[in-house]
Parts: C-alpha cells; sequence; structure tokens
C-alpha cells in the first residue's frame, strides 16, 4: 500500500501527517477552522486518505501551521510515492466555484517548480484564513514532494469560493497524476 507518516516538530509547530494513496477519508484537527475545511476538501477530492494534526503558534497567525503542514504533506506524499512505479504522472483539472474558475496543472517528476498565475488575487482574509498563505502552503508541498506546479486563476471574485476552487482543483489533477495505469516508471530516464 502506497502510504506514509511524517512528523515534525519545531519551536513553533507540532505536525503529524498520515496520508494513503489508495484508501479514502479523513480525519483533521488542527487550530485553523478554514484550511481545516481545505484539508478535508483535499482529501474528499483526491480519494487520498488524509489524517492530519497540529497545533502551534495560532497565536501569533497562522503563517507558521499553514506552512508547515503544506512541509509535512509535502513529505509524506513524497515517500508515499516511492519511485512512482505505474503511475500516470501528469495531473490536470479546471474546477469552477459559481464565478471562480481554478486551473491546476502538476508533473510528479520530482523536479520541484511552482508558479500561480493570478497571485495577486491572494489577499484579505476568509473566516480566520489569511487568503496570501495559500500559495504558502502549495509551495510548501510543491517544494517538499518534488512537483512541478502550476494554478492560474482564470476568473474571480469571492475568496472562499477561489481558496476551495485552488484546492479542488488541485486535489483532483493529484489523483489523476498518483492514479496506477501501468507498471514502468514514466520516464525515459527510468527515473523520477
Amino acid at each position: 500500500m502506497r502510504s506514509a507518516s511524517i512528523t515534525r516538530q519545531t519551536k513553533e509547530t507540532d505536525v503529524s501527517i498520515e496520508l494513503n494513496l489508495d484508501s479514502k477519508g479523513y480525519e483533521i484537527d488542527i487550530p485553523a477552522g478554514f484550511l481545516e475545511h481545505m484539508l478535508e476538501l483535499l482529501s474528499m477530492h483526491s480519494g487520498i486518505g488524509l489524517k492530519a494534526k497540529a497545533s502551534g503558534d495560532t497565536h501569533i497567525d497562522l503563517h507558521h501551521i499553514t506552512e508547515d503542514i503544506g512541509i509535512v504533506m509535502g513529505l509524506a506524499l513524497k515517500d508515499a510515492l516511492g519511485e512512482k512505479q505505474g503511475i500516470e504522472r501528469y495531473g490536470f483539472a479546471k474546477i469552477p466555484m459559481d464565478e471562480t474558475l481554478v486551473e491546476v496543472c502538476m508533473d510528479l517528476s520530482g523536479r520541484p517548480f511552482f508558479q500561480i498565475h493570478g497571485e495577486d488575487l491572494f489577499r484579505g482574509k476568509v473566516g480566520d484564513f489569511d487568503l496570501e498563505l495559500l500559495p504558502e502552503f502549495f509551495k510548501s508541498v510543491a517544494f517538499k514532494a518534488g512537483i512541478n506546479l502550476h494554478i492560474t486563476v482564470c476568473s474571480s471574485g469571492n475568496k472562499h469560493h477561489l481558496a476551495e476552487a485552488c484546492f479542488k482543483a488541485f486535489a483532483r489533477a493529484l489523483k489523476g497524476a498518483v492514479r496506477i495505469v501501468g507498471e514502468d516508471i514514466p520516464s525515459t530516464k527510468a527515473t523520477l
């Protein structure tokens, strides 16, 4: 089974993630309501089993806990993928949320890159969450998991819809990229 369990403790946060690419369901326990909801969406729409528990210096703000959850999730994803034998490798999704339309393209190449097209839209708050932290989360996941990740905001209005469309599009793209479609490592180099 393709799964991983990673814990990371710093002076600022304590984060544990259990991830299973071949099972469903989630248990999220973090002191950030909106981010908790986004992680539930990520698990639900990717079909990936996710247990996340985190605590930290949220009395300051949610920056450290958001970034560290992304770091640990990226490490767990990389570990669960192993040699990436038989995976689809590439993932793509375009998700509408009323007036908002977000596209995510990814390559599980092992060569990390992150670009968010429309970054100037990530301002203000949604619930307890500073929207500027959303790119920080995905950047942390991409760099620790070795994902070439592009998120493009095609249209936006409501900030809740913007964040939700990003997480759902990422989840659907990830679902496609991690699925098993063969037996070989999908690269002419025979390694990813």
